[in-house]
């Protein structure tokens, strides 16, 4: 999935190309741990689409667990990574992926109707990260999202942006089908359900979220947060 970097002389590439190789899973054990401003540096210094693309995916997980005033700042940091990443390969689905998810945090941090040009172009890149990669489970997870909180919104947002209620179910049972053992999938599949005023469908979508195996500090977080919102549907 790495784009080739290309150099000026043979021993280049023999010598570099393994360190840029190693650089990627360094960047991603840094932020399985948590440290993910580490990690988004680690993986922007590669230089290259998947690099740039780990970078934007960091940025935006470290922006929702920072202050409020630093979250605006990060989740346009987390896009301009994104955009990088496509500039260098337009094929790269992670890359519309990340743009789209730094997008949807920024939607919502700043208001769903303050936002809705951005949701417009998040949905356009979810599809595009679909389209190159038609199983991958969190851009289905995103467009589930998508829909349900648009048609939370009532019909002007409906109209403005083509928010369906009957597509979230599908596109959530889809990542689901995909990777059963996310328990950011289901989290947020509950939320979702939330929304659409199904608790019992919710319910069963946490307690699942909360018996996943969690390793890293992010999985971690996501069954915690499950188990909050759990008791409180009890």
């Amino acid at each position: 999935m790495r784009t080739p970097v290309s150099f000026a002389l043979a021993f280049g590439l023999i010598t570099l190309a393994p360190a840029s190789a190693q650089s990627l899973p360094a960047a991603q054990a840094l932020f399985d741990q948590g440290k993910w401003q580490e990690a988004a540096a680690a993986a922007a210094a590669l230089k290259t689409s998947q690099g740039y693309a780990f970078a934007a995916e960091a940025t935006t997980a470290g922006a929702r667990i920072s202050s409020d005033s630093q979250k605006k700042a990060l989740f346009e940091k987390a896009q301009g990574y994104a955009k990088q990443a496509i500039a260098l390969d337009k094929n790269n689905a992670t890359g519309y992926f990340e743009l789209a998810r730094s997008q949807g945090r920024l939607a919502l941090f700043a208001g769903i109707l303050q936002s809705l040009g951005l949701a417009k172009d998040m949905k356009k890149n979810l599809d595009t990260a679909i389209r190159l990669n038609p199983n991958y489970a969190a851009a289905y997870t995103g467009l589930g999202a998508w829909h349900a909180a648009l048609d939370a919104k009532g019909l002007a947002a409906r109209a403005a942006t083509g928010a369906n209620k009957a597509q979230v179910v599908p596109a959530f049972e889809k990542a689901i089908a995909l990777e059963p053992n996310s328990p950011t999938h289901r989290l947020e599949y509950a939320r979702a359900l939330l929304l659409q005023g199904n608790k019992a469908g919710a319910r069963a979508q946490l307690e699942r979220a909360v018996a996943a195996q969690a390793t890293t500090f992010w999985d971690k977080r996501e069954v915690e947060e499950a188990r909050v919102m759990l008791s409180g549907l009890k």
